[in-house]
């Protein structure tokens, strides 16, 4: 039986009433006042911590909680003096002049004044014979205990690392080094780039939102809506930094995805909005809008903080604080979408399309093109879908040779005061001694601890035992391996020293907490996937009401991210095209890429599954047609996923032009993630598996039905 024109008319306007997220919409209108009061205020306060927010968040945090390092990282700083992982080493160096001579004992002598009445820095070593002197006698390394927590001597060292490094003159050379003051020249450049990419992003950002739009004013609501995420999320982290350490990086990433997900949601809003406003006042189409889009915005919401939370599983604090900083952005810009963007959009009413550009007047919410578009891939779903899903494979492939570890030094730029200083460890000392292995043990078992050590394959040389400072009974060895910190043999090392040791023994270092970080984090990753594909199928079942169609855009959102993970492996571990993006390929991707990049690539790809579908299940529910779910479904939705892809896909190459490594694999990963499932999967893969599971890709049993909330996203 044909359907009654009226459903038919995709364009014609609905008289059911609102449901509750139209209801709230219009109340942001009615009371907009009340609304712009409110968050006012709030930027307000937030805003006063919020330019803080850099110098304020913990700089460390990379371990792995409970691991062995970092036992003997507590128990170094506890009984020897604060000689741990995390102690500052200070390396003197002449060309001409010994360390004995009169100049270079006085330069040695400031330097130690610099730590003098510093509560954070523990005891302070000299440098000892045959321990922290080079064969040759011109470096030194003085030692500068640790007595703060590892987040605390990242900041000791930002206040004091130009303060030593300002003690080098023509013949004398001091270079602030080791883990606190890596973190330290780490973050600054990160800090910078990020800061850099950014500034270049957002001009770009305006000018796509500009041709999107066609409005000065439409486009500029995104960025408003931004800034109040980000404003609001920088004062946030600030405030729970009192709680908890926060890691700056949290902020980074913060950053990121306020401007991106703001800009999607609103995206998604405004031209929705800009469509209901030709149908009735401001405020029904604030409310028709909100229900709509404003249900697939909560839905993508909901999805990217659930994706996000798995990584809390993750017994990292940086990486789970990271985690924190994206979630918390999410929420502020998801707010913001629900209750500030209404009450401007209610109060704007038409101005929101003024200044428009001469294209825009004649431009409507279903895009023509799309829908032709979409008809295209209606008459011929098999060649689009065997192509599609042929480069994604093709390009996922890689990913099985995929290899992970923690950074190396040179993530940070060659002219750092660490990066020089560790190079002149290795240049006077050997390849391994910027990476000494620690090992705690009874005093009893220490030397037949230290001959043992002596004999493990890849030790090149074990210091004898140091006494416990305060009494207690423990001794201290630190075992030299003979291969840079870096090298892919350190795991075996570490692992054969641990096997051959005694029981009592226990082993730490920068080196050996590198690996039992890198080691929770291959563990968790499973567990981390496992969880979001499941939450994020369970959301999608949730808000489309059938299972097939949840259980595919789950699975080609799995495609995408495996597919981005190849190009990486592709890129950042075989070196393909490092020359052009101007950086050294360290044979492998950052360890925590896998789990963090997993969590915020799926996320995004959710974002546009949900659009797309969300779409075209309300052009289901009004027709029944699957045909007109397909096409128009597309057509409503596909000009807003390209531009918000565009706009993604320009904010995270940005990045690319970073120095460190660090921020340029994020942003390319991401930037390669994006295009590939906005256009491969969104814009061609996912359509054509709804064309061909006809009404398939919407039929739900009635059992289910039943369990299930009603959710419509029809109006």
């Amino acid at each position: 039986m044909p359907l009654p024109d009226a459903l038919l008319d995709t364009e014609a306007p609905h008289a059911a009433s609102p449901g509750m997220l139209g209801r709230a919409g219009a109340a942001m209108v009615t009371h907009r006042k009340w609304v712009f009061g409110v968050w006012l205020l709030a930027l307000i306060a937030l805003g006063s911590a919020a330019p803080t927010v850099f110098t304020s968040l913990a700089g460390a945090g990379w371990q792995a909680n409970g691991s062995e390092s970092v036992q003997v990282r507590e128990l170094a700083q506890q009984h020897f003096g604060g000689n741990s992982s995390a102690a500052v080493q200070v390396v003197v160096h002449s060309d001409t002049a010994s360390i004995g001579d009169a100049a270079v004992q006085q330069t040695l002598a400031d330097v130690a004044a610099v730590f003098d009445g510093d509560s954070r820095f523990g005891d302070v070593v000299m440098p000892q014979p045959g321990m922290t002197i080079s064969p040759d006698s011109h470096t030194g390394i003085l030692i500068a205990g640790a007595n703060a927590s590892t987040d605390e001597m990242v900041k000791a060292v930002d206040d004091v690392k130009d303060e030593l490094t300002a003690l080098s003159t023509d013949g004398i050379e001091v270079y602030p080094t080791g883990s606190s003051a890596l973190w330290s020249d780490f973050n600054v450049a990160n800090h910078d780039a990020m800061i850099a990419a950014e500034l270049i992003s957002w001009p770009v950002t305006l000018a796509i939102m500009v041709l999107a739009f066609g409005s000065l004013v439409a486009a500029g609501l995104p960025l408003l809506l931004t800034v109040a995420g980000l404003v609001a999320s920088a004062g946030g982290l600030v405030l729970l930094n009192e709680v908890t350490p926060i890691s700056v990086w949290a902020m980074n990433f913060a950053m990121m995805f306020a401007l991106a997900l703001g800009i999607d949601y609103a995206l998604f809003i405004v031209a929705r909005f800009r469509d209901a406003l030709r149908h009735g006042d401001p405020r029904a189409a604030v409310a028709e809008t909100m229900d709509t889009a404003g249900k697939a915005v909560v839905l993508s919401g909901l999805t990217v903080l659930v994706s996000l939370s798995a990584v809390l599983l993750v017994p990292a604090p940086a990486v789970r604080t990271m985690a924190v900083g994206i979630m918390m952005a999410v929420t502020f810009v998801l707010v913001a979408t629900m209750t500030l963007l209404p009450a401007v959009l209610g109060a704007l009413g038409p101005k929101v399309n003024a200044a428009s550009l001469p294209y825009a007047k004649r431009q409507h919410h279903r895009s023509p093109k799309f829908a032709a578009w979409g008809e295209v891939l209606h008459k011929h779903p098999w060649p689009f879908a065997v192509v599609s899903v042929g480069i994604l494979i093709a390009l996922a492939l890689p990913v099985l040779g995929l290899k992970v570890a923690m950074p190396s030094i040179t993530v940070v730029p060659e002219d750092a005061p660490v990066r020089q200083g560790y190079e002149l460890v290795q240049a006077q000392f050997g390849d391994g001694a910027p990476g000494a292995l620690q090992i705690v043990v009874p005093s009893a078992d220490a030397e037949s601890t230290a001959a043992t050590a002596s004999t493990v394959d890849g030790i090149s040389m074990v210091t004898p035992p140091q006494q416990a400072q305060d009494g207690s009974d423990y001794a201290l060895l630190q075992a030299i391996p003979a291969v840079d910190p870096s090298d892919e043999s350190m795991g075996t090392i570490l692992q054969d020293l641990r096997a051959e040791l005694p029981r009592s023994a226990l082993v730490g270092g920068a080196p050996a907490e590198n690996l039992d970080l890198q080691q929770a984090l291959n563990d968790y990753l499973p567990i981390v996937i496992g969880i979001i594909l499941v939450l994020g199928f369970v959301l999608l079942l949730v808000a489309l009401q059938a299972p097939l169609i949840a259980l595919l855009g789950t699975v080609v959102s799995l495609l995408s991210t495996a597919a981005a993970f190849g190009v990486a492996k592709l890129i950042f571990q075989d070196g393909h095209g490092s020359s052009l993006l101007g950086f050294t390929p360290q044979g492998f991707l950052d360890g925590w890429g896998p789990v963090f990049f997993f969590a915020m690539i799926f996320a995004i790809a959710m974002d546009y599954t949900v659009f797309l579908l969300a779409t075209a299940k309300e052009h289901y529910e009004r027709s029944g047609d699957p045909k007109a779910a397909q096409v128009d479904g597309l057509a409503h939705s596909g000009r807003v996923i390209f531009a918000a892809a565009a706009v993604m896909v320009a904010v995270f190459f940005t990045f690319a032009l970073s120095d460190p490594l660090p921020p340029k694999e994020m942003g390319i990963i991401l930037g390669v993630a994006v295009l590939l499932d906005a256009f491969l999967i969104r814009l061609i893969l996912l359509p054509v598996l709804l064309r061909l599971s006809g009404h398939g890709a919407w039929w739900s049993p009635a059992w289910l039905r039943r369990v299930l909330p009603s959710i419509s996203f029809s109006h």
